[in-house]
């Protein structure tokens, strides 16, 4: 476990290094300004990542390496996690070595550790459930089932995909041996446990009126998502977990079904094909599913120690681990920015495959959309103060700043107020339940909307000038206006029809 911690913590530093090399990330805005909005809830999320952001930004800070510290500690912590899973189902040294750097070397597991979103957590919640689930099993003890429910609150209070997990937990146990597990209390407790710490999000849910549903339903009735054929989403799963690393997890979910020795632990084989069948089917995205695969990859690597037991096959542990070491090296790029812009550009162009595209507004951009949505927002922000400094001294108190979507409007909040420029307005998820604030709407200064749109509701529109162009950026060239004197009536009147969620 000293070689587990030594790699982990190499992890940690690598991440701590580079995640600095470009710049904020689209949903890092939104987490930023949702933290000072502390709230049981927000359209588009929970509330446990805000309420992380909030108590990390006021100890280290607010920089790109202090934001992405918890992704980093948590995406390296996965590492030991993963290998602790290994030793509870079996494993000795080299399967627990095998684990840990096939954890350390997955894409989106890299990429966890690279930015703020809820990703970053999920996959220790996920498989913080699993070993508790797999020590009730082994050690005989059912009181795991509540720190199972404990764990799962938490994560329902961080992403909402972890349900899928819990039902794909209760499917396998009924389908096993296991199905007994249900007469016993503690698993009760445990579901008690989660829905009490849900609770608070539940009831925020309640009284906004579901907005998470009505976001889903949007964006699904939208068709913003590319949907992958059967075919497309299983490659895609051996590329996310890395195509030399995805043998031992398909190993791990074989052995799960068919191996005597995990007998006791086939319903976490059921829990995999539960969450898979759900997530093709609902057309998931492709990532939604890799929180699942730290245990798979114990239960393979465990599986593949025993294979290599004898003297004749010894030497290709040392070789696996080179081959997983170099594999590993090889496209680190693709999730970690180690390379400048234009270097990974030439980077990928020599890659054997295309890189995933998850939206199809992604497909315009040079860079994939992970790095694409770090460039461009100091150009944007650079516009909306050059309009906002040919505002009057004396009209800028009743002067807002509207965005269309919260990355506009979260780097203008954040990057924007060292020109002075207020917190801005949109009707993009969250931001549309914060208000116009008291603006009264007869001086805007408007950034990506329709010239002729905005004539329709202001006497005067004034075009101030595209944001300066970023050829790395998703979003680029954003027209900004001012306008005024509006025809709407008030601001707060007009509300409720610029609600955006989607």
């Amino acid at each position: 476990m000293a070689l587990i911690g030594a790699i982990a913590l190499a992890k940690f530093f690598v991440h701590l290094y580079f995640n600095n090399r470009y710049g904020y990330f689209r949903d890092e805005f939104d987490y930023l300004a949702c933290s000072r909005h502390l709230a049981w809830g927000y359209v588009d999320q929970p509330p446990l990542i805000p309420f992380l952001v909030r108590a990390s930004t006021a100890l280290l800070g607010d920089s790109l390496r202090a934001i992405r510290f918890i992704p980093a500690l948590a995406s390296s912590l996965l590492v030991v996690q993963t290998a602790v899973m290994g030793r509870a189902l079996g494993g000795r040294r080299f399967a627990l070595l095998l684990s840990a750097l096939a954890a350390s070397i997955a894409p989106q597991y890299l990429s966890n550790g690279s930015l703020l979103t809820t990703n970053c957590l999920e996959p220790n919640l996920w498989m913080g459930c699993a070993y508790c689930a797999m020590l009730a099993v082994k050690r005989g003890r059912p009181h795991y089932w509540l720190w199972f429910g404990v764990i799962a609150g938490l994560g329902m209070e961080e992403k909402y995909t972890i349900t899928l997990f819990g039902l794909g937990i209760v499917v396998g146990l009924l389908l096993t041996e296991q199905r007994p597990i249900f007469l016993d209390k503690w698993i009760w407790l445990g579901g008690l446990a989660a829905f009490l710490i849900f609770l608070p999000n539940l009831l925020w849910n309640v009284r906004y009126h579901w907005p998470f549903l009505e976001l889903m339903h949007n964006i699904r009735t939208e068709g913003r998502d590319v949907t992958l054929p059967a075919g497309e989403y299983f490659v895609q799963q051996v590329f996310l977990t890395h195509p030399l690393a995805a043998p031992i997890w398909i190993i791990g979910l074989g052995a799960l079904f068919c191996s005597a020795r995990f007998k006791p632990y086939r319903f976490l084989g059921w829990t995999y094909v539960v969450c898979y069948a759900v997530l093709f089917a609902l057309h998931g995205k492709n990532y939604y599913l890799t929180p699942v695969y730290p245990m798979l990859l114990a239960a393979g690597a465990v599986v593949i120690e025993a294979g290599l037991e004898t003297r004749s096959r010894a030497w290709l542990k040392p070789a696996i681990v080179i081959l997983l070491l170099a594999g590993g090296t090889y496209l680190l790029p693709v999730t970690v920015p180690v390379l400048s812009p234009d270097h990974f550009i030439a980077y990928s162009s020599h890659l054997p495959f295309k890189l995933p595209v998850m939206e199809y507004a992604h497909q315009r951009a040079v860079l994939p959309q992970w790095y694409a949505d770090q460039f461009g927002w100091l150009e944007i922000v650079s516009e909306a103060a050059l309009a906002w400094n040919q505002i009057p001294t004396a009209d800028r108190a009743d002067c807002a700043v509207f965005a269309q979507d919260y990355g506009a409007a979260g780097a203008i909040d954040f990057l924007g107020r060292r020109d002075g420029l207020p917190p801005a307005l949109s009707g993009h998820q969250t931001y549309f339940l914060w208000g116009p604030r008291g603006y009264s709407g007869n001086c805007v200064v408007v950034l990506d909307d329709g010239r002729a749109r905005l004539e329709q509701l202001f006497d005067s529109v004034e075009y101030v000038g595209d944001s300066p162009d970023n050829p790395y950026a998703l979003e680029r060239r954003l027209p900004v206006f001012i306008c005024r004197g509006a025809r709407f009536g008030s601001l707060a009147q007009l509300w409720p029809k610029l609600k955006k969620w989607g």
